[in-house]
């Protein structure tokens, strides 16, 4: 098929073409590919519904770039299919999530974080795909994506076939759960759409049940404002007051509603080597943590995700987190130290820490 005009490619070519990329695709280490049409479909309504709520809190680059969510032709000009692509991030020999929910003193990562920022390395898998599309068939149109622009991802991969999105607004899989990335080829090539992937969650409302702040309005319909991972990653300010006894030891992320997922019992464990756990964060104390200064933040977290936050609301996060755990000398030692930081988001959170394990001595949280 080498050397032929993309715009020339016969049904029959087209299909066998999309075989191809579905096996190049599992070479590079995605383990499942779908191909949508270039259209999000009731997915652009959901989204207008929910930021018209007000679901969105402070990330209004999610309001300001709707119109290009709603068309993918807007943002990539000729497009006529778009390529989901699933990488597994299970960290492969991570300690017991609930073990160490169930700890106070110690810090939980959601498990996305827990190692290599995945956002270059699915880029660079997803154009060495490109790269070998264009060796078999010459030069074709085409962009590369992985959370890195505004894309309906989720609304695309459950229309390419890659599973459905749960009442937790997850995509899920029968085969996989939802612990995986996602990234997208967008190309002008006119290959053979997958079916679009049915609903499994019946009547199960555990991801609902479980969530410790509600933030769940309903099924499929989650409001940012008081979601864990929105408050300690998205969220710039200060976290609310009623909000914060809420929150545990969670200081990046909560993976609550897919760990009680009944899904999940399929995910498999990644084989990527970059999603290894990083500097014992799995099982890493609030102190340790609390401990590090600037330069050893940036140092340890080089090339990982949880960096994009800052040292300012890590201190933050980990506040909180103390303030809801045992109180000890050394975490009231610990929170001293920091009074007087420079950042008044800090102390703020540090006082509020401090009146907690003060005020009830020995108490081991709520």
């Amino acid at each position: 098929m080498t050397g032929i005009v993309p715009q020339s490619l016969s049904q029959s070519q087209c299909r066998e073409l999309a075989e191809r990329i579905r096996g190049w695709a599992g070479q590079l280490g995605f383990q499942a590919m779908g191909i949508s049409p270039a259209d999000v479909g009731a997915h652009a309504d959901h989204l207008e519904r929910w930021l018209d709520k007000g679901s969105h809190g402070d990330m209004q680059w999610m309001r300001d770039r709707v119109a290009l969510r709603r068309d993918p032709s807007l943002l990539v000009p000729g497009v006529q299919r778009i390529i989901s692509l699933r990488m597994d991030y299970l960290p492969p020999g991570a300690a017991d999530p609930w073990r160490n929910l169930a700890d106070p003193a110690r810090a939980y990562v959601s498990r996305y974080a827990l190692g290599r920022d995945y956002h270059k390395l699915l880029r660079r898998r997803i154009q060495q795909l490109a790269t070998r599309i264009e060796a078999e068939i010459g030069p074709f149109g085409y962009r590369a994506f992985t959370d890195s622009a505004p894309i309906l991802e989720k609304g695309l991969a459950e229309q390419a076939g890659l599973g459905w999105i749960g009442k937790h607004t997850n995509l899920l899989s029968r085969d996989a759960g939802s612990w995986f990335f996602l990234g997208e080829l967008f190309t002008d090539l006119p290959l053979p759409v997958d079916d679009r992937g049915a609903g499994h969650c019946g009547s199960c409302t555990a991801c609902l049940d479980i969530c410790p702040t509600r933030a769940f309005r309903g099924p499929y319909d989650l409001d940012a404002r008081r979601c864990i991972s929105y408050l300690t990653i998205e969220h710039q300010g200060a976290i609310p007051e009623p909000l914060r006894p809420l929150l545990g030891n969670r200081i990046y992320g909560c993976d609550d509603c897919q760990l009680v997922c009944p899904w999940n019992r399929f995910a498999e464990v990644s084989v990527e080597p970059d999603f290894t756990v990083r500097h014992g964060l799995d099982t890493a104390s609030l102190i340790e943590l609390f401990n590090w200064n600037e330069a050893t933040f940036l140092d340890r977290t080089a090339g990982m995700a949880i960096r994009r936050i800052g040292h300012e609301r890590w201190l933050r996060n980990i506040a909180v987190a103390l303030g809801n755990g045992a109180s000890s000398t050394e975490a009231i030692a610990a929170l001293g130290r920091r009074l007087d930081h420079p950042s008044p988001l800090v102390r703020e959170h540090v006082a509020w820490a401090l009146r907690r394990l003060t005020d009830a001595p020995g108490r081991i949280g709520e």
